[in-house]
């Protein structure tokens, strides 16, 4: 199978490219609607062990890179971590966010990235995309009830704050409202569930 056979039966898609030293780095993103479904009948979310999400990602993307000669490379794994985000700005998919939060073409506020493929030489890149926000009206720059969110950064405090308050149980059961409000993100098709998941860990 082509590797983009294999990465559409995981329901990973490649959210970003982009030449690194003499590789090509090909940047895997959740396939939305579809990727918790699939993910979340895995056996690493059976096993009730930590971190299934990571453990999925390192064995499914860890098979499909050495099955086309590739490496595998993953954004959890560290001390030292790689720069993830700075090479999913360089791919011309992604961008910074009026937040301190990276935006995608297609993936909007929800941008997540589950590891990479780097492929030996350099094969030919997407064209960049525009920029979602340049004719946006900014919805997420005002929908976090305490401004948690904002371009001085992210005050996580006020964050945890607010989640222990009944009024912070929407953001809990269906995900950040900031996220919620972009307008891409709206239409990725990421389910209330991987939010809630998400949050969950997050909010200990």
């Amino acid at each position: 199978m082509s590797l983009a056979a294999n990465l559409s039966a995981e329901r990973l898609f490649i959210a970003g490219a982009l030449h690194d030293g003499d590789e090509t780095l090909l940047l895997l993103g959740p396939d939305e609607p579809g990727f918790w479904a699939h993910v979340t009948a895995s056996p690493e979310f059976a096993d009730g062990t930590p971190d299934p999400l990571d453990r999925w990602s390192a064995r499914v993307i860890g098979a499909l890179a050495a099955a086309h000669d590739g490496r595998a490379l993953f954004p959890f794994q560290g001390p030292p971590f790689l720069p993830f985000f700075d090479w999913a700005l360089r791919s011309g998919q992604a961008w910074h966010s009026p937040l301190p939060l990276m935006v995608h073409a297609r993936m909007g506020l929800w941008a997540s990235l589950r590891g990479a493929i780097a492929l030996p030489g350099h094969l030919d890149l997407p064209s960049p995309a525009p920029r979602p926000c340049n004719d946006c009206t900014a919805p997420c720059a005002t929908a976090c009830p305490v401004g948690a969110l904002s371009p001085a950064g992210y005050d996580v405090p006020a964050c945890h704050a607010f989640l222990n308050t009944p009024n912070g149980e929407n953001c809990l059961s269906s995900g950040c409202l900031a996220r919620r409000a972009c307008p891409i993100a709206q239409s990725y098709g990421r389910l209330p569930q991987q939010s809630a998941w998400h949050m969950r860990h997050f909010h200990r």
